[in-house]
């Protein structure tokens, strides 16, 4: 008896086929977890959602609802603790990894994720509009906060143990106390080495378990100030900007973004014309900076 043409399969031979090809198609799209920023929630993020489902369908994407608005003001080591358990428990359910997209303080929340813990499968992370190298500017959101305070003032505050319990003031970086700064912030001198400790090592390493890093900003962004510090640039002294290479930080290598960049995995995006809280509902910004990187 002739053996079957080859090209001739069994019924349930085709059906996994066909259930194979769709997965192709449709799935093999890592878990895409959002993270908010300061006063705002899940429901600022639904267009955002829709680009990414719409682009890679089946695409798994989670809004985080945690600290959602008047509650983003709590400490940001409070808030990395609770984000923290979040996410690990989207990662033991992604063994082939997933994204992290983060806007605003979001960034800093993730960044302290990555650095803290040591396993995660954490593979692009996606700092959209984020004071990377921290805050220093009178924008609307400090008046309202601080409304009898201008900036140059705004450290007496920040910089005390009340103040360090404000999430605004977990990244106030004023380049003209750099010493208080140093001395006083729990959060970002802690979290870019600016102050020496005995766990950089460790979350150094853990950091650099990233396989692609996506820094998104411009200078019509009106909250983050000044702007550059999307890209790790900040102010000098004279408040002149330090761009990312020369930053004591990078030079240094303290938090592994030297490493990074020399390993070709730092990507800079820069847009004009893009207010803040826009940056997660302009479609050109999601297109040309945040869709090739989300596979």
């Amino acid at each position: 008896m002739n053996n079957p043409p080859a090209s001739r399969g069994s019924p349930v031979s085709l059906l996994l086929l066909l259930l194979f090809v769709a997965g192709l198609c449709n799935g093999g799209y890592k878990p895409v977890i959002i993270v908010h920023g300061i006063f705002d929630g899940p429901k600022d993020f639904t267009t955002l959602c829709l680009y990414i489902t719409e682009m890679h369908p089946g695409t798994e994407v989670t809004v985080i609802d945690l600290f959602d608005y008047m509650s983003s003001l709590k400490p940001l080591w409070t808030q990395v603790q609770a984000f923290q358990n979040a996410i690990n428990s989207i990662m033991r359910k992604s063994p082939d990894g997933v994204h992290l997209l983060c806007f605003s303080q979001g960034g800093l929340i993730c960044r302290a994720f990555l650095s803290t813990t040591p396993d995660h499968n954490v593979h692009t992370v996606i700092s959209l509009s984020s004071p990377q190298a921290g805050q220093f500017g009178e924008t609307k959101y400090l008046k309202w906060l601080f409304p009898e305070y201008m900036k140059r003032t705004v450290f007496r505050i920040c910089y005390s143990k009340i103040g360090q319990k404000l999430s605004i003031c977990d990244y106030w970086n004023d380049p003209h106390h750099r010493p208080q700064y140093v001395k006083s912030s729990s959060f970002l001198a802690m979290l870019n080495g600016d102050r020496p400790h005995n766990r950089l090592e460790a979350w150094r390493g853990n950091f650099l378990r990233i396989k692609k890093l996506v820094l998104i900003g411009g200078p019509d962004d009106g909250v983050i100030t000044p702007w550059q510090s999307s890209h790790f640039g900040f102010y000098d002294s004279d408040e002149n900007i330090v761009e990312m290479r020369n930053q004591e930080f990078y030079k240094n290598d303290t938090f592994g973004l030297k490493t990074l960049d020399a390993r070709g995995d730092v990507s800079v995006c820069v847009h004009s014309g893009v207010a803040h809280t826009h940056w997660h509902s302009n479609y050109t910004v999601f297109k040309s900076c945040m869709e090739m990187w989300l596979t």
